[in-house]
């Protein structure tokens, strides 16, 4: 069930720089977009890779917005009162993390990082499509851990009703732990 207290504005999703549509098909889709205005979504911008073709909407969804295109990128706006903009890439992709107050993106092991470096709140959508999956083993173990939840396209609906507030922030690493091992490890130091 979604928590009461949880109120975003801002929606990223990422697909990073591999082909993902069946996401970015997803998040357009009625029964998501009712979840995400429910949380209280206004704004979503969606990053969607290369050769992105345009906004493919649900049916349900169509007939009730207006779709402006300017320079490759796609704004629609819906009746539901949520603004969808769509662009292939950013020249500063962590400056639309900073302005988001929830991230929906692929498993990718540097995204993930970044988004978790920011404090953000992370849901990681598992590409099943890929042939060697080694997302699902990053995604599940920081489920674990406590740092973000992931699902499918299949499950996306359910998985934004997690309780988010409940996630761990992640910490950055300390800057000279590997530098001190390696000075230790070649006898530089003593390791302190």
């Amino acid at each position: 069930m979604i928590k009461e207290n949880i109120a975003f504005k801002n929606l990223f999703v990422t697909v990073g720089t591999t082909k993902f549509s069946k996401l970015i098909d997803t998040i357009t889709k009625k029964e998501v977009l009712d979840i995400l205005q429910s949380l209280g979504i206004t704004f979503v911008q969606l990053q969607t890779g290369k050769d992105f073709p345009g906004p493919k909407l649900d049916p349900n969804v169509e007939q009730l917005c207006s779709i402006r295109s300017e320079s490759g990128s796609y704004t629609v706006e819906l009746e539901k009162k949520i603004t969808l903009k769509y662009n292939e890439y950013f020249e500063d992709f962590n400056n639309e993390i900073e302005k988001s107050d929830l991230v929906i993106s692929h498993a990718g092991a540097g995204t993930c990082l970044e988004v978790l470096h920011k404090k953000k709140p992370l849901l990681v959508v598992i590409n099943e499509d890929l042939m060697d999956n080694h997302q699902m083993e990053l995604a599940e173990e920081l489920e674990n851990q406590g740092y973000l939840y992931h699902c499918t396209c299949n499950t996306l609906v359910q998985a934004l009703k997690q309780d988010f507030s409940a996630l761990k922030h992640y910490s950055k690493p300390e800057k000279f732990v590997f530098s001190r091992f390696l000075d230790k490890c070649i006898g530089l130091s003593d390791g302190k």
